[in-house]
């Protein structure tokens, strides 16, 4: 039987998509009360104005695409932090289990008999295309779309993307991928999409410096090369409806 602890409590909590407005009153909420905030890149870092005055701030972001903290390392500072701290927050971009590595921290803290709660965040790959104007599903359009990591670890001797399972009318949106853009939408049309599917980048999505370009599937890379990132792609026919949906930016 576990033993109940009386350690601190983790919430791995999802910052949202980029705009402060978009997190979820719980996020808010768990950020103002945490005695020590433990957070990543992709979070906005004006809710780090939020928090208490005294609580205490760790960053453990990527920069240029590698770890400034490895991620076995994460853990341990999570780990520790409930050791010394009542409340804890690991603030993540999006959302904690969409690419984020939640749950590999979450069962990292299970093995410890740490307490942990899961606050979701709205994740990038529905919100930002919205912000675009461009929704992942529309009837008559498409009828299924696909969330897909755009960064395969190095490690990795054979990919997991199965790009040969793509549907013909499914939105792709590719996390994490402005980097491999040119393999990504090579693999699309090795694999059957013709050089004029219509595809888009939207880089720093839902924020006011929110930059959109569509394009094809063969002039992509050249129409992107100078966004800055964060960036996702949406690849789909759903792109074109941005003609009539664009709302902002």
């Amino acid at each position: 039987m576990r033993m109940e602890n009386k350690m601190g409590k983790v919430y791995l909590t999802g910052a949202g998509p980029g705009a402060v407005d978009l997190m979820t009153v719980k996020a808010v909420k768990v950020v103002e009360q945490a005695d020590i905030i433990i957070y990543d890149r992709l979070a906005n870092p004006k809710i780090l104005e939020m928090a208490k005055e005294g609580c205490e701030l760790v960053y453990v972001g990527k920069q240029d695409g590698k770890h400034s903290v490895p991620q076995d390392e994460i853990n341990e500072i999570i780990y520790q932090a409930a050791l010394k701290h009542e409340n804890v927050v690991r603030l993540k971009g999006g959302d904690p289990f969409v690419f984020g590595r939640g749950g590999e921290e979450a069962i990292y803290l299970f093995d410890r008999e740490i307490k942990f709660e899961i606050i979701p965040g709205i994740t990038s790959s529905i919100s930002v295309p919205a912000y675009a104007g461009i929704p992942v599903t529309h009837r008559g359009v498409t009828t299924s779309f696909r969330v897909v990591t755009g960064h395969e670890s190095p490690n990795k001797k054979i990919s997991q993307i199965e790009w040969q399972s793509f549907l013909n009318d499914e939105t792709l949106i590719f996390l994490m991928g402005f980097h491999n853009i040119g393999l990504i939408t090579r693999k699309l049309m090795k694999y059957g999409k013709g050089k004029d599917y219509p595809c888009a980048v939207i880089s720093k999505g839902s924020t006011p410096e929110q930059e959109v370009v569509v394009s094809t599937l063969e002039n992509i890379v050249e129409d992107s090369k100078d966004m800055p990132t964060p960036a996702i792609i949406v690849v789909g026919e759903v792109v074109k409806l941005r003609e009539k949906i664009k709302w902002t930016y």
